[in-house]
């Protein structure tokens, strides 16, 4: 139904807007298209004022004004349809659209008639009204042609008998007729006086208005205001204003009611009229009339047919509404709920992958954690090895050993031994591996150095001047003929290597990223051939179905694979496989070689099927098929068995695609290669190489090698990639999964709709399952690609970078610009490249390389790695002989008991004795004693220290570490002199195989370095194969007899090293000795190669007479013992031999008549043979240079190296004995200071108490043990309290309390009671100390006055608030800090009794503290000083707890009510209130501060030199005050004072909760109680408060009463009672009498 709907008003109707199903209910939200839709058939003229906007006040005015045109076709339309579309619920729009549709089709067909159209049309245009009358005269038209045709009709074939007349029902319907035409008469007669009446009075109005309202409307307005305010003048006007528009509004519909009884009685008018007119017209004959029944009588009956045709059909409408309504709720409701499962599967997706991303990055920083962690571990083993090293050698490391350790450390080796590899077992650990695998690091590191001769092995400054030249070009010609004549010769291709222009490439990218898309809009725009892995597997299964045989497809598939071929041999394929003939590529080799590898390794597992596969291929029947056909039959057998598809199979399949493509046409691959292993593979089957395999030929080609290699003559760089571009659709992984949703979203909504709704969802579960594939797969698509990215991207970008990354985060059309844009650069790229044969270098020759001499044959010397190890081992047994003489130094001794039995002896003398000289000289001579036996332990101990060092001095370790390393050094020398026998053996057969001439059986034995003896045993030189040298070592004794002849020793002469200097002297001359014979070897055997050759030449020349052979022995003889020289000089000897050799010839040969051409061929063979001749000597005697001067540099590395060796021992020697003689000072010094200790007390005759402690070579007096005990010290006075300035003490403060307790326990006293008691205590204070002595002089006016600061009420003193007064100073509390007290009390109180007990008020504290800064006086005999504030504290929980109660409870709000106290009253009040109710009370900006009034007498005579902290604290509150009144405004906030205040705390502040219950003095008090009590419950009242419920703070403050009060109130004031005392103090001083008259002048 939607794409009817949909059809008609796009095609048909031409809408302005674009109507689709799934935007069918947006577009007809606003009804601006129904009312176009409306426009276009003529049925709404006001479609202008129609807005497309898409606010509520646009659609409200859009639907309001198609409700007539609606109901005027008849389309059911009410309030509930214009919301339900206006809110886009789904099927709405459509229903209406139908109704609207079926509507407007029956009024294009005429179905419609005049009778449906109603009659009240209240907003009908006059068009529309136009069009009615017309549609009702054409229907009375044809109504009468039809009734007169039937009226024919059935009086020519029926006669009809006339009806019987009745009369009396004519008459009742012209009776009805009159009345009806009556009534519509009064009623417009009715409507027309009306209408002049309101005409009328309208006019008389308006005049009125006019006249009366400039008149009457100052007079009016100023009654109004004189007797009522201005919101009572607006509520009348605007009373006024809805009057008027009711009675406008009541106008209106009267009107349109009469206009709607004037259409009404029009219609009954025309339809009386009508009837007349039919009347009129069958008035003719009394057979018309009965005519005119039957047809009366044929109508009704039409009529009732029609209307009950009418009610059928809308029924049957009613009915397929019905339907088509649950239709369309259904498919509503089942497309929401497929939404909402898409949604929710959409969101699901998106948290797996979330979680898949959190699992890779936690995976990546686990992988980064411990790559980081193994490197910190190393840099930690590092630094722990330095650090131990640096112990083991005093801060020196060699640098060797720094050298090893860092080639450890980049390695990633660890540097602590992981196992011993001194007895290997049979099966080695990881530990094992690992220690081998370090070995074999280091040992080719130092065959490096060694080789290079840098590092360990540079040359000292004396060699370098005479370095050989490090090529020994003919020795490198030598090996480079023999490899050559080896190896099969190379036979070079013939084919011409022609550029190819045709482009080669790859698409990558993750799924969805747009790669086909791209890939189809590049292949309609190139011609190129785009290759989907998928395609061609599905392909290849499929040509394996069908048989596809290689007769079939041989014509279609040999001109592509013809063509193939060059482009195989553009890409640079040098070797046998890239040459292979297309009939190779046919047969599959590729493809078929290593599926068999993989069902090799299958056999165990599934033999029967892997026998029967391998039959099925062996077959004849399988053999004739295609490539592509038994590719597809590999494929599908691993598909059917639930595996994938091997990377060798995806890229044989992909070569042979490629294969089929002609040259000159370009290709793409889709999506391939995935991994990097199928790059790799398909790199070598399109180029024919291996980049490993090259990169591995190169590096060994780098590496130094005797001679050049022939199958390197040249250096062939890395072939060219595969692919000539590689381009990399970038895209995040959400727009992925979003793209994957958009396009299942608009497969969902695109679906064709069908008839039957159980249909739809049946095609719609079918589509599920590949759904749920799709959305399977992408998440391992994603990973996978996420996986294997990174090594792809470094292998498209490491030789040649033919990655190109484009952002695929783009619409289609902007991707496909910028993937041809790419395409297009890298063809102009193809295009302008030379061809890659131009630039190639031509072959070099081995014979011009640079060849080494190098050790390469025999591999890395052994003795480096014992070497190393030595070294090792030297250190460590270094450090142990260090640490063990400095054990043996520290050994105990028993000094410290003989000090002691002495200290004990000499404490135990008995005082008297102390003053005696003869005591005293015998304690000086057992002082003496003590030190000499002292003094012998010391000399015993150095003894045997000296002995130790003999003895470690004596040991062999040093003799067995040089014989050691000289063994090692002189391998190396037998390395070398090997090296260079085999080299003159190679170079001897060569050069006489070039003579022809049969090689030597060399019968000699290699030359034997000999080596050191190490153990004394005696051993058969038959048994041995290398001969030893023995080793003597040389005794102390012995080296005082012999002479010195050379000296390692610096400074002092030691005679204990003498051994060691003459022991390593001797070894030096073995060393020396041994290079010198290892020299004279090589000399030997090249002078007996020379004679050799001598006596051969001599032979084959002639038979050589005596007297000639004797010079030439003689020469060879001499050649011997010389030294070989340069190659230039024998140049001359052969030269100089020659002519000795060929004068012989020519004499005898003379009267011999040779041939010409005989002549020449002897001439070209002696200069042949002198130049092989010259040839083997001067390579010979270059190998002897270069082997002498490695023996030399052997020789001067061996040397420094036992050098150092011995200087380290001696270094250790020396700082042995250097460590023996200052441990012995040390000790003797020690000796001294304890005997003159002890003489200093002899002397002073003082015990000793603090043990004296003799420690080795430390001497010093334990203070922390002492050998007596010390007296007791003497017990410090309890802390007294001193009067100052006037102050009360602690101690007046409690009797004051007691006393006044006594007297009146509820805290109010009378006034004249409270003076007359502190008379008495006054005048009686003789021995009683209540007062300080300032309060004595106070005479009883004088103490009435003081009662008078402190009156409550009018006769009435509160004496804790006078005792809290007489207490200053103390400090005064801000009230922030009386509320945090608070807060603290409220705290503890947990049952909110509002009191707490002592320990509860100790744990809360006060806002200050007794721990003050307390000066401890150094005198133990005087006091503390007194903590008065910490005493206060206590003082203030006696003064206001509650006694009577045990134990003592304290109403902790009362006693911050006394505290809250202040110079002015009136911040004093607000204080308490901010006290009682919990919180800050602001104070009104309309209140009063008479802080300066109030406090006028306490600021001008305050004792600031008493209280400075009370002054200080007031003051600097009354200057905020003052500093912050201007700007109070802005400081309250707006929600100030929003608290509730009760009436018993409102009580509780101003004194009115407490009841007075002493005497009845206080009967005036009670009754102003009262009156605060009343006047509160009044208040209360006035605000609102009608039970005295709490009532705001702020509406409470605004009160009169209550701003009066606390202006007036005086209990919150601070009396200032120093004035009174500073005044009877001035009178005093002035010894002036004090007079009545004169205290009340000075009152006044």
């Amino acid at each position: 139904m939607s794409e009817i709907l949909c059809q008609w008003l796009n095609q048909e109707l031409k809408v302005s807007q674009t109507v689709s199903p799934k935007s069918f209910a947006k577009a007809f939200s606003s009804g601006y298209l129904i009312g176009e839709v409306l426009h276009k058939f003529a049925l709404q003229d006001d479609f202008a004022d129609f807005s497309e906007s898409r606010i509520s006040s646009a659609k409200l005015n859009n639907f309001s004004r198609l409700e007539p045109t609606l109901h005027l076709l008849g389309v059911q339309f009410d309030q509930n349809v214009a919301h339900n579309i206006i809110t886009e619920k789904p099927g709405a729009a459509m229903k209406l659209l139908y109704q609207l549709y079926i509507a407007l089709q029956r009024k294009k067909k005429g179905v419609q008639t005049g009778v449906e159209m109603p009659t009240v049309q209240p907003l009908m245009s006059t068009k529309v009204q136009n069009m009615k009358s017309e549609a009702f005269r054409d229907q009375r038209l044809s109504r009468r042609r039809q009734n007169e045709i039937m009226a024919k009709i059935q009086a020519a074939i029926i006669q009809i008998p006339k009806p019987t007349s009745n009369r009396t029902l004519k008459t009742l319907d012209a009776q009805k007729l009159m009345k009806k035409k009556k009534e519509a008469e009064d009623v417009a007669n009715e409507i027309k006086k009306f209408e002049a009446l309101i005409k009328k009075d309208l006019q008389a109005k308006e005049s009125a208005s006019k006249t009366s309202l400039d008149t009457a409307g100052q007079t009016t307005t100023d009654l109004l205001n004189t007797y009522s305010d201005d919101d009572y003048i607006k509520k009348i006007q605007k009373r006024l204003e809805e009057d008027a528009f009711a009675r406008e509004q009541r106008e209106k519909r009267r009107r349109r009611l009469l206009m709607d009884q004037l259409i009404a009685h029009e219609a009954q008018e025309e339809a009386y009229r009508e009837e007349q007119l039919i009347n009129r017209l069958m008035r003719q004959s009394q057979q018309e009339r009965r005519i005119a029944v039957q047809l009366m009588h044929v109508r009704h009956e039409k009529e009732v047919l029609w209307q009950n045709r009418i009610f059928r059909e809308k029924q049957y409408e009613e009915r397929r509404l019905k339907d088509f309504q649950d239709a369309l709720d259904r498919e509503a409701a089942l497309a929401r709920q497929a939404k909402i499962d898409f949604e929710e599967q959409a969101l699901r997706d998106k948290e797996i992958h979330e979680q898949i991303a959190i699992e890779r990055a936690q995976a990546r920083y686990e992988k980064h954690y411990s790559i980081c962690a193994e490197i910190l571990d190393q840099i930690l083993d590092l630094s722990t090895k330095v650090a131990d090293y640096r112990l083991l050698t005093n801060n020196l490391i060699p640098y060797k050993l720094m050298h090893d350790w860092k080639e450890l450390f980049f390695h990633g080796k660890p540097i602590y031994e992981q196992a011993s590899l001194r007895h290997l077992p049979t099966k080695l650990s990881a530990e094992h591996l690992i220690e081998l695998e370090k070995r074999n690091l280091l040992d080719n590191n130092d065959y490096e150095e060694y080789k290079n001769m840098v590092g360990e092995w540079a040359l000292p400054e004396e060699m370098v001047e005479n370095l050989p030249p490090s090529n020994n070009c003919i020795l490198g010609h030598v090996i480079h003929r023999l490899i050559e004549s080896s190896l099969p010769p190379q036979v070079e291709s013939t084919v011409p290597e022609l550029p190819s222009f045709a482009i080669k490439g790859c698409l990558l990218g993750k799924t969805f990223s747009g790669k086909t898309t791209a890939l189809k809009a590049l292949e309609k725009s190139f011609p190129i051939q785009v290759l989907s892995i998928d395609t061609l597997v599905q392909e290849a299964i499929q040509a394996f179905h069908d048989k596809e045989s290689v007769s079939g497809a041989h014509g279609l598939q040999k001109a592509p694979e013809e063509k193939a071929l060059p482009v195989r041999q553009e890409s640079g394929e040098e070797n046998q496989a890239c040459t292979s003939s297309p009939r190779d590529v046919q047969d599959g080799s590729l493809a078929e070689a290593l599926p068999k590898k993989e069902d090799k390794t299958r056999l165990d597992t599934d033999a029967r099927k892997a026998a029967k596969a391998e039959e099925v291929v062996a077959s004849d029947s399988f053999s004739e098929l295609t490539v592509r056909a038994q590719l597809g039959a590999k494929s599908e057998k691993l598909l059917k068995k639930g595996k994938s598809i091997s990377d060798i199979l995806l890229v044989s399949i992909m070569v042979n695609a490629i294969n089929q493509i002609p040259m000159y046409k370009g290709w793409i691959l889709d999506g391939f290669p995935m991994t990097l292993n199928q790059a790799k593979l398909l790199e070598e089957a399109l180029t024919g190489y291996n980049r490993n395999l090259i990169e591995l030929e190169g590096k060994k080609s780098r590496t130094s090698t005797l001679a050049v290699d022939p199958t390197a003559s040249k250096e062939v760089p890395l072939p060219p990639s595969a692919f000539d571009f590689v381009m990399l659709l970038d895209i995040s992984d959400n727009s992925s999964l979003n793209r994957m949703n958009d396009i299942m979203a608009e497969a969902f909504s695109s679906e064709t709709p069908l008839e039957d709704i159980n249909q739809r969802v049946a095609a719609k579960n079918k589509d599920t399952d590949e759904d749920q594939n799709l959305r399977d797969q992408i998440q391992h698509r994603i990973v996978g690609f996420l996986d294997n990215w990174p090594s792809l991207e470094q292998w498209f970008t490491e030789p040649e970078n033919i990655l190109i990354k484009i952002n695929a985060e783009v619409d289609k059309q902007s991707l496909c610009q910028k993937v041809k844009e790419m395409f297009m650069t890298e063809i102009m790229k193809k295009e302008n490249k030379e061809p890659p044969h131009g630039n190639r270098e031509p072959l070099q020759e081995g014979k011009g390389k640079k060849s080494e001499t190098s050790l390469k044959r025999k591999g890395s010397p052994r003795g480096k790695s014992q070497l190393r190890e030595g070294q090792h081992a030297v250190l460590a047994y270094l450090y142990d002989i260090r640490t063990g003489f400095q054990q043996f130094l520290r050994r105990p001794d028993h000094k410290q008991d003989f000090v002691s039995q002495w200290q004990a002896d000499f404490n135990f003398l008995p005082d008297d004795l102390w003053d005696d000289e003869e005591t005293k000289a015998e304690l000086h001579q057992r002082v003496n004693d003590l030190r000499d036996r002292l003094w012998d332990i010391c000399d015993a101990r150095k003894e045997e220290a000296e002995q130790e060092r003999l003895d470690i001095i004596n040991e062999s370790w040093l003799q067995d570490s040089t014989g050691i390393a000289m063994n090692h050094f002189f391998s190396l020398m037998q390395a070398e002199l090997n090296r260079f026998q085999d080299t003159k053996r190679l170079l001897q057969d060569y050069y006489r195989a070039m003579e022809c001439k049969i090689p030597m059986d060399d019968t000699k034995r290699f030359t034997r370095v000999p080596l050191v003896q190490l153990d004394s045993k005696d051993i058969l030189e038959s048994q041995l194969r290398i001969p030893l040298v023995p080793r003597r070592s040389i005794s102390p004794e012995s080296a005082l007899s012999k002479p010195k002849t050379k000296s390692i020793l610096k400074g002092k002469i030691d005679y204990t090293l003498e051994s060691v200097e003459l022991n390593f002297e001797a070894d030096e001359k073995m060393v020396m000795d041994t290079w010198q014979q290892s020299s004279l070897a090589i000399s030997h055997m090249v002078a007996a190669e020379i004679h050799q050759r001598l006596m051969e030449e001599e032979k084959e020349n002639q038979p050589a007479e005596t007297k000639e052979k004797l010079p030439q022995v003689a020469a060879n003889k001499k050649v011997k013992k010389e030294p070989p020289p340069p190659p230039p000089p024998p140049k001359k000897k052969k030269e100089d031999k020659k002519g000795k050799g060929k004068s012989p010839p020519m004499a005898e040969a003379a009267p011999v008549v040779v041939p010409a051409e005989e002549t020449e061929e002897v001439e070209v063979k002696n200069e042949l043979k002198l130049r092989i001749k010259e040839e083997h000597l001067a390579a010979l005697q270059f190998e002897e240079i270069a082997t002498q001067f490695r023996l030399e540099l052997i020789k001067v590395k061996a040397l420094a190296f036992l050098e150092e060796l011995v200087i380290k021992a001696v270094d250790v020697y020396r700082l042995m004995e250097k460590w023996l003689g200052e441990r012995y000072l040390n000790e003797m010094a020690s000796v001294e200071k304890l005997t003159g200790v002890a003489r200093y007390h002899i002397e002073t005759s003082t015990k000793i108490q603090n043990e004296l402690y003799l420690d080795q070579e430390d001497f010093f007096i334990n203070g922390d043990i002492k050998v007596f005990p010390d007296p007791p010290p003497p017990v410090r006075p309890p802390p007294v309290e001193k009067e100052e300035n006037g102050t009360l003490t602690i101690e007046q403060l409690d009797n004051l309390r007691d006393q006044f307790l006594d007297i009146a326990p509820k805290g109010i006293i009378g006034n004249k009671a409270f003076a007359d008691l502190l008379l008495d205590l006054v005048t009686l204070n003789l021995g009683t100390n209540n007062f300080p002595s300032s309060w004595m002089n106070l005479t009883q006016p004088e103490l009435q006055e003081l009662a008078s600061l402190l009156v409550t009420n009018s006769e009435s003193v509160d004496w804790r608030k006078f005792l809290l007064v007489v207490a200053l100073p103390w400090p005064i509390p801000l009230e922030e800090e009386l509320l945090e007290t608070l807060q603290r009390f409220k705290a503890l109180d947990a049952e909110q009794l509002g009191t707490v007990t002592y320990e509860q008020y100790k744990q809360a504290g006060l806002w200050f503290t007794g721990d003050e800064d307390i000066k401890i006086p150094e005198n133990p005999l005087e006091p503390l000083p007194f903590n008065r504030q910490e005493h206060l504290i206590e003082f203030f929980f006696r003064l206001f707890a509650n006694c009577e109660k045990d134990p003592p409870q304290l109403d902790y709000t009362q006693m911050l009510l006394y505290f809250a106290c202040h110079p002015d009253s009136t911040e004093g009040v607000y204080r308490a209130l901010s006290v009682a109710i919990g919180t800050h009370v602001f104070q009104p900006i309309e209140m009063p501060h008479p802080v300066a009034e109030k406090t006028s007498s306490f600021t001008d005579m305050s004792p600031i030199e008493e209280y400075p902290e009370l002054e200080d604290n007031f003051m600097s509150e009354e200057r905020e005050l003052q500093e912050d009144g201007e700007e109070k405004e802005e400081e309250i906030p707006e929600n100030a004072n929003t608290e509730m205040i009760s009436m018993q705390t409102l009580l509780q502040v101003f004194r009115g909760g407490n009841e007075v219950l002493d005497a009845n003095r206080f009967a005036s008090h009670q009754k102003l109680e009262n009156i605060y009590l009343e006047n509160f419950i009044k208040v209360f009242q006035d605000l609102g408060s009608k039970n005295l419920e709490p009532i705001e703070v702020a509406v409470l403050l605004k009160h009169p009463f209550i701003q009066d009060l606390i202006s007036s109130y005086p209990d919150y004031k601070i009396p200032d009672v120093k004035i009174i005392l500073q005044r009877s103090e001035h009178v005093q001083g002035s010894d002036e009498e004090r007079s009545p008259s004169r205290l009340t002048e000075e009152k006044k």
